[in-house]
């Protein structure tokens, strides 16, 4: 069987939304994409698709409709704060065509810390959710994120983000965790390429990618195989260390994950 075609028939897919001017300038350097797809895929949930979209709503409206269509779930990060250009609560009630509301818990929560009138209005912006939605865990204490469908509204602030995430632990579908082995050689792509090609043909279940890199003034090449099967996983890597020794190097870096 296909390896797509294998994983498709098995596979929750999600897709990642990074919502924010200042990752798209450079200001901000983003680790939310790095962290969701990595807890994620232990909870057998597989990132198919990732963007960095401007605070802008008719690029963020339809961004979410077509990922929600698109994908099992939908996790955006950023946008969900008081100030003006926190819009992303607003455009997830649009892409729904619902109200935004004023969530009672998270106004509660909001007022057990005193603040000007004008500060407290500011911060109420963050008890508004969409209509019918439901509600994200903070695990830092602060205000919680949100969700609608298959649609989960996070923070951008990487540690609140993680608190909010740690918090749909079992919450959310599985499906088969994927697994991984890989292997690196002082060879160029090109040395091993026929090798390569004839290995995936045996082994049509199991995802095999190469990627180059240069380091200790050498080329050289990553090999990482992607299955749902340890054992066919194994015979894959015995097969790629074999065709490395073949082609006069030595495996190196051998991982199993």
């Amino acid at each position: 069987m296909d390896f797509e075609l294998s994983m498709e028939s098995t596979a929750v897919t999600a897709c990642v939304l990074v919502i924010g001017n200042e990752i798209l300038s450079g200001r901000t350097q983003d680790t939310n994409l790095n962290h969701i797809a990595l807890t994620l895929g232990t909870w057998g949930i597989q990132v198919r698709e990732a963007r960095v979209i401007p605070d802008l709503e008719d690029v963020i409206v339809p961004a979410i409709n077509a990922a929600r269509e698109a994908f099992d779930y939908v996790f955006t990060t950023g946008g969900i704060g008081p100030t003006h250009d926190d819009i992303t609560a607003d455009c997830v009630a649009k892409a729904f065509g619902v109200p935004l509301v004023v969530n009672p818990e998270i106004a509660a929560l909001i007022r057990r810390r005193p603040a000007s009138e004008d500060i407290m209005a500011a911060r109420m912006r963050m008890a508004r959710i969409p209509e019918g939605g439901g509600l994200v865990d903070n695990l830092t204490g602060g205000p919680p994120g949100f969700y609608i469908d298959n649609v989960y509204v996070l923070a951008g602030i990487p540690s609140v983000m993680q608190a909010m995430l740690l918090g749909l632990e079992n919450k959310l579908r599985r499906g088969p965790v994927v697994k991984s082995r890989s292997v690196t050689a002082f060879l160029g792509e090109s040395q091993i390429a026929n090798a390569l090609a004839d290995i995936q043909a045996r082994f049509t279940d199991v995802d095999l990618g190469s990627y180059p890199f240069f380091k200790k003034d050498r080329y050289g090449t990553s090999l990482v195989m992607r299955g749902m099967d340890a054992s066919r996983l194994d015979e894959m890597l015995e097969a790629v260390k074999a065709a490395i020794v073949e082609a006069g190097e030595t495996p190196q870096d051998v991982q199993r994950d």
